[in-house]
């Protein structure tokens, strides 16, 4: 009987301990419920947000914690000389708390920051844009995406406190943009032949320099003060309404004909290369200190 109750209790002991065992490693091992996760595609991406602890879980696996995610205000993805790694952003969307976004010299193809609602700054230089997408960006004070292949950018009306703009070096055929936040917008090196600034009310630097257009209207940019336009194929500019322009480089255009009389604050400009334009007119008392013209070019008060 004796060994009988011992064999009992130590059965019972052995099952209790098993069922201890059992529990604690349920407990352990149990999955985080697959909606807790957000999908990183692109194994460098990932590489970098745990070398920077921010993928808790330390491994390569496709998938970071929403959590882990949702700390993160400042994302540096060169902070440790990273570069050229990087094709696929995908489960950026799960950062929403980010605020500053740098990328350069990826080979990101296209990215969609619509849910990234704090971001402020953003630096994707270099990459292989094709597509960037801005719908929900309020808050975007800072953008810089020069150096991409850059045809489309969609949803920048919505970043209605954006201040500066680089799109140069992409590819772009049109722009519009009637953001009346802007004050700085870079869009040179590109193959623009239109470009609708109306709406740009509070534009005060334009740089466009090496793209292919005709035309260029800035009466609606009366806070314009640089205007930087050279190497298009502009042929008429009427920049009567911009008072405070002090800087206008055109050279290398198809001018007939231009007029600065308006624009008494003018301390530079530079309008040589233009083969159709002899006679730039100016202000009877008009004084221009700094000027780049061509041999058969002169600045007069009497162009007639």
């Amino acid at each position: 009987m004796k060994i009988r109750s011992l064999k009992n209790n130590t059965l019972y002991t052995v099952l209790a301990i098993l069922s201890i065992l059992s529990c604690s490693s349920d407990l352990d091992t149990s999955e985080v419920p697959a909606n807790k996760y957000i999908s990183i595609p692109d194994s460098s991406f990932e590489k970098i947000l745990i070398e920077q602890n921010i993928d808790s879980d330390n491994t390569v696996n496709g998938k970071i914690l929403k959590s882990d995610a949702e700390k993160v205000s400042i994302l540096d993805l060169n902070k440790e000389q990273h570069f050229g790694n990087i094709e696929d952003l995908r489960g950026i969307e799960g950062f929403t708390n980010l605020t500053k976004l740098t990328a350069i010299s990826h080979q990101i193809t296209s990215v969609d920051l619509s849910n990234n609602q704090l971001l402020d700054t953003l630096y994707l230089i270099g990459n292989h844009l094709k597509e960037i997408s801005f719908v929900k960006n309020p808050n975007l004070v800072l953008i810089d995406i020069q150096a991409n292949e850059l045809e489309s950018i969609k949803g920048l009306s919505y970043a209605t406190k954006l201040k500066k703009l680089n799109a140069s070096w992409n590819h772009l055929e049109t722009f519009n943009i009637q953001n009346p936040s802007i004050e700085v917008l870079h869009i040179s090196q590109n193959l623009l032949t239109e470009l609708n600034i109306d709406g740009a009310i509070n534009l005060k630097n334009l740089l466009l320099t090496s793209n292919k257009l005709t035309l260029l209207n800035t009466s609606s940019n009366t806070k314009l003060e640089t205007l930087l336009t050279s190497d298009n194929q502009i042929e008429n500019i009427s920049i009567e309404n911009n008072r405070n322009l002090t800087h206008l480089y055109i050279t290398s255009n198809n001018l007939n004909s231009l007029d600065v009389s308006n624009n008494l604050k003018l301390i530079e400009l530079k309008v040589d290369r233009n083969p159709n334009l002899t006679c730039i007119k100016k202000h009877y008392n008009q004084n221009i200190p700094s000027t780049s013209l061509s041999t058969y070019q002169t600045i007069s008060s009497n162009c007639n």
